[in-house]
């Protein structure tokens, strides 16, 4: 794609909603048909041309290390940036403003999510967009669960709220964003922030979203665990 790409893959989640199976390692490390959520993540991110990708850790965090250190010298080349409190989802980012160089537009991605979001197309989007941050939306049978956007004609974010009493429309915060390096502008340093309340909202009008109608799952639970290893195994049996 000509462009020096970088990527966030936020990966700290406790899963405490996948106990017992997250007592013994962390959400990131679930298997899927053969494969973690890491791999499947990283491999998307090579096949994407992404070179450097920053890995957050939380907990059971000597697992994800001992993960990366199997990859040493594999492309794309994994940093590791261990929290020991939580910083939220736009905290790691704000703490992390010297991993992002240069004006190429970078990936903020949620590990505990599952889909086949095309990030290519993704990315042609934001960069056909000009725009300062891009995020990837799909639509949710439970959108008083989510955060939940309206777009206009030209798919600009004209409002966001993070789990509405009343959703205006069913496309949902899917946890997967393109951002150039003046989103940091908008990250207060040294403290906890979320993406969903303390700055999407901020975005709004400057943010457009990419609607995806493919296969995502938020694996939170067991049931929607069983459910994405299920339709995860059925969209590989038709691609061979």
């Amino acid at each position: 794609m000509g462009l020096i790409m970088k990527a966030f893959l936020l990966a700290a989640g406790k899963g405490t909603r996948l106990r017992p199976l997250t007592n013994d390692i962390p959400k990131c490390l679930v298997p899927i048909d053969h494969r973690n959520l890491l791999e499947i993540w990283i491999e998307e991110l090579e096949r994407v041309g992404v070179t450097d990708v920053l890995l957050n850790t939380h907990y059971r965090s000597s697992q994800v290390e001992a993960f990366a250190r199997k990859r040493k010298g594999k492309r794309p080349n994994l940093t590791l940036f261990h929290e020991p409190t939580l910083l939220g989802s736009a905290g790691t980012i704000a703490a992390n403003r010297a991993f992002i160089d240069g004006k190429s537009p970078f990936f903020i991605l949620y590990a505990d999510n599952l889909t086949r979001l095309p990030l290519d197309d993704f990315l042609n989007f934001h960069l056909a967009k000009n725009a300062t941050f891009s995020i990837a939306l799909f639509r949710s049978a439970e959108p008083k669960t989510c955060g939940i956007a309206t777009l206009d004609e030209h798919d600009r974010v004209v409002a966001f709220t993070e789990k509405p009493e009343y959703p205006a429309t069913p496309w949902a915060n899917a946890g997967l964003y393109l951002a150039n390096s003046n989103l940091f502008d908008l990250l207060p340093p040294g403290e906890f922030s979320d993406f969903g309340y303390h700055v999407l909202p901020k975005l709004v009008g400057q943010m457009y979203g990419f609607r995806y109608e493919g296969l995502f799952h938020d694996i939170g639970t067991m049931k929607r665990l069983y459910q994405a290893r299920q339709d995860w195994m059925h969209t590989n049996e038709r691609m061979t």
